[in-house]
């Protein structure tokens, strides 16, 4: 089989010394190293136009089933006990389901692809709150300039931001609702930010704890504001919600809400490694998503502690949690292993793939691509490499580009190349 990239010289050290500058300061990527590693990769992974084609595709294909297993899921409370849920967030998604659900714009979604001995295939979709904004857009974008010969997959973060001023309109505001202690997150909602900005938006960075209702409209409780929203833009995750105080009025994001959000939390019926379990139970057709995803089953159903399966909890997001049995310490497995037997209905087994290996200078790396739909439409892809088979948060950024007409780096060889004389 054909590998669906092409290689690529690194970029020289002060070019990528420069990129790595500008991604900290331009981007808000302020992460650039974790522990002894660098988190960005300093070459692009590129691939040839024919694979991005068909990635797009299938991701489109993937949205249109998504968002119509949502809505028949939503109304179908005898299967929500199977998703692994909050018992309060299963509480919630039955009020929304009573014909107060809170409405929905722009809806998000990043379909994580990876390469296999069988071609494509997906891990996971990230249907609540995908991440990665920052790199996808704004590093992608600075890695482009030095490889003429390849032109970037979209602009994630851009068109997510046209979509909600075409929305909500030229002048709304609207609260970015984040973890503001987790670093990852408020450096995502930061630069949206300012992609907000530049769209005629007016973004307020806040907790979910600084958003109040009245009369089904969310305003902020805050020092410096207490103005109606417009729209709410939540990166927080779905099942956290029932962790804030009472007061702050979190159900609003499942039910009650006459803002709209992107994305309303009844996203996390799909967010959960647990829905394939579902899929034999629906009326919703799924032939893209059972073509792409593993076979999935409950751990009490197979024999997951064999080399053939990974377990991931229901609920886990970015590789943590994941029981990869030969990429972890017999201390790492044992303890995921554990927590597996004591508690089956917030895991799920996965059936492992072969990956397609990318080669780098620092040997064989295994990449992700994660590929985003606005409204069920491709606009863009956020790349992740990691030295071993489990894409987790040791991973590297990667910026995913696509070759020119030609199919030839030759150029960018060459032009790097000269650079070194």
């Amino acid at each position: 089989m054909i590998a669906p990239w092409l290689s690529a010289n690194p970029l020289l050290p002060a070019d990528f010394a420069q990129v790595r500058r500008r991604a900290v300061f331009d981007c808000c990527k302020w992460d650039p190293q974790v522990e002894d590693t660098a988190s960005l990769a300093a070459l692009p992974l590129v691939l040839r136009q024919e694979a991005w084609a068909e990635l797009v595709l299938l991701a489109e294909k993937l949205a249109r089933e998504t968002l119509a297993a949502e809505e028949e899921l939503l109304g179908r409370l005898d299967l929500h006990g199977r998703l692994g849920l909050p018992r309060q967030a299963a509480r919630a998604l039955a009020s929304a389901n009573r014909g107060r659900r809170s409405p929905g714009v722009a809806r998000l979604i990043r379909f994580d692809f990876h390469h296999t001995s069988e071609g494509w295939r997906i891990s996971e979709a990230n249907t609540d709150v995908p991440g990665g904004l920052n790199e996808a857009s704004g590093f992608t974008q600075l890695v482009a300039q030095h490889y003429p010969e390849t032109c970037t997959v979209g602009d994630p973060a851009g068109t997510y931001a046209q979509s909600l001023r075409d929305a909500l309109g030229a002048g709304a505001r609207v609260a970015l609702v984040h973890a503001t202690a987790y670093s990852d997150d408020h450096q995502m909602m930061a630069y949206l930010a300012r992609r907000l900005d530049v769209a005629g938006i007016h973004a307020h960075l806040v907790s979910p704890a600084h958003v109040r209702w009245r009369s089904g409209h969310a305003y902020l409780a805050t020092d410096w504001s207490r103005e109606p929203m417009a729209g709410l833009v939540r990166f927080f995750p779905a099942e956290w919600l029932p962790n804030l105080p009472a007061a702050c009025g979190w159900t609003g994001f499942f039910h009650g809400s006459q803002t709209p959000i992107s994305n309303p939390a009844t996203a996390v019926l799909t967010q959960s490694k647990r829905f394939p379990l579902v899929w034999d139970m629906l009326g919703t057709s799924l032939p893209m998503w059972q073509a792409l995803l593993p076979e999935t089953c409950d751990p009490r159903h197979c024999a997951w502690r064999s080399e053939e399966w990974l377990v991931k909890p229901a609920l886990g997001r970015v590789g943590d949690g994941v029981g990869f049995r030969d990429t972890m310490t017999v201390r790492e497995w044992e303890r995921i292993a554990r927590d597996v037997e004591r508690h089956p209905r917030c895991w799920v087994a996965q059936r492992r793939f072969e990956a397609t290996p990318f080669t780098t200078p620092c040997g064989p790396c295994y990449p992700c691509i994660g590929v985003y739909t606005v409204d069920t439409r491709v606009v863009g892809a956020y790349g992740r490499m990691a030295r071993r088979p489990l894409v987790d948060w040791r991973a590297q950024d990667i910026a995913v580009l696509v070759a020119g007409e030609n199919h030839d780096l030759d150029a960018v060889g060459r032009q790097v190349g000269r650079q070194e004389r």
